[in-house]
């Protein structure tokens, strides 16, 4: 009989009150209001985690979100220390303000416990380094809570790359637009890590590495303050790699018409996904040959170049369909604590993404482009 992990939550607002929803009802992925105000049912086709994870409670600073917790049924400790000293607890999950992970994550591993941390994991990669030298001395697994490399659009777009169907893939933009600002909470403010480098940025490069393998050679990015001066309330950022590949990664929150999340242009065809509702679709080369194209008016002038092309050359078609496991991160981290598997979402490979949101920040800084690997 496997045996139960038992999980206690620190933060409970939006993502920590998710956390403790999701693992009180034995799902991944539940959904939850992004307040923390009321737990949500299990969306359909929801599974149960194949190994049990149990919630020993959870604990904020304010008081208004430890009533919102026993509100819904959860035990709630008085303090952090009340956590680290129940020997029930097996995991802490670290789910507050990004300026208290590194304390919370030390504290939690010498006090014997193992810790899932959210992203992003630290302010900067020294104190990940500082951290692991911890989990090392210790003895206890400290996991970053990279969990978008799950998406199902994400999954997919990686799918056409692994697999060239569009061919060899030279560019790659990934993105999300809103329009309501950076958020008016600690995400505003420098100090605590806020800003959309460190809340959206660790996603979107996590998942764009993990897609393109090899070394990144060039980083050029440019934050923006639309909305807040102390903090960047989006950015873009051009990579080069080592294969030739260039991508594009950008948030804004100050968009009324987004661009498209997901673009990829290959040898022979191109793929879109235009938001999170989109299932996308992709147009694939028949035959480069295109005998009665014809010069169309562009403005003041014709070009033929940039006439369309007739569509007996070439094919648009619905993207695939893939099934995956929804709840393999919290799965994963039992079996790693059950000594069963390794790390799917390896602390190595958290390091590397800080050091590259490094980049980015030392690229807009100077203006420049900035060597990386």
């Amino acid at each position: 009989m496997a045996k139960i992990i038992n999980v206690a939550v620190v933060g409970c607002g939006g993502m920590g009150g998710g956390h403790a929803v999701a693992i009180s009802t034995g799902s991944g992925q539940a959904l939850w209001m992004t307040d923390g105000s009321k737990g949500r049912e299990l969306a359909p086709g929801d599974t149960d985690l194949k190994t049990k994870m149990a919630l020993s409670g959870t604990f904020d600073v304010k008081e208004e979100r430890q009533e919102w917790a026993r509100k819904q049924g959860f035990h709630t400790y008085g303090s952090f220390e009340e956590i680290l000293d129940d020997p029930q607890v097996d995991v802490v999950l670290v789910a507050t303000p990004n300026d208290s992970h590194k304390d919370l994550a030390i504290r939690a591993m010498r006090a014997g416990k193992h810790v899932l941390c959210e992203k992003p994991v630290m302010m900067n990669s020294q104190d990940l380094v500082d951290v692991l030298e911890v989990a090392k001395e210790t003895g206890k697994v400290f996991y970053p809570r990279q969990n978008r490399r799950w998406d199902k659009d994400y999954l997919i777009m990686k799918k056409l790359y692994e697999e060239k169907t569009l061919g060899e893939v030279f560019h790659i933009e990934s993105r999300y637009h809103g329009s309501r600002g950076i958020p008016g909470d600690w995400r505003g403010i420098k100090a605590m890590g806020g800003g959309m480098m460190f809340d959206w940025g660790v996603h979107l490069l996590d998942r764009m590495v993990m897609m393109i393998p090899g070394k990144i050679k060039k980083v050029y990015a440019k934050m923006t303050h639309v909305t807040n001066d102390e903090v960047d309330d989006g950015f873009i950022m051009n990579m080069t790699f080592e294969n030739g590949v260039t991508a594009t990664v950008e948030v804004g929150t100050c968009n009324f018409i987004n661009l498209p999340h997901w673009y990829m242009a290959g040898t022979k065809g191109t793929a879109v996904i235009n938001d999170f509702q989109d299932p996308g679709h992709m147009v694939l080369l028949r035959s480069w040959e295109d005998k009665d194209a014809t010069p169309i008016l562009m403005g003041e002038g014709l070009s033929k170049t940039m006439a369309p092309r007739n569509q007996d050359t070439m094919d648009d078609m619905p993207l695939p369909d893939l099934a995956y496991d929804r709840n393999a991160l919290y799965s994963n981290l039992c079996d790693v604590i059950n000594g069963q598997a390794e790390q799917i979402v390896k602390n190595e490979e958290a390091l590397r993404i800080l050091r590259l949101m490094e980049a980015a920040l030392e690229s807009d800084e100077k203006g420049t482009v900035v060597d990386f690997e």
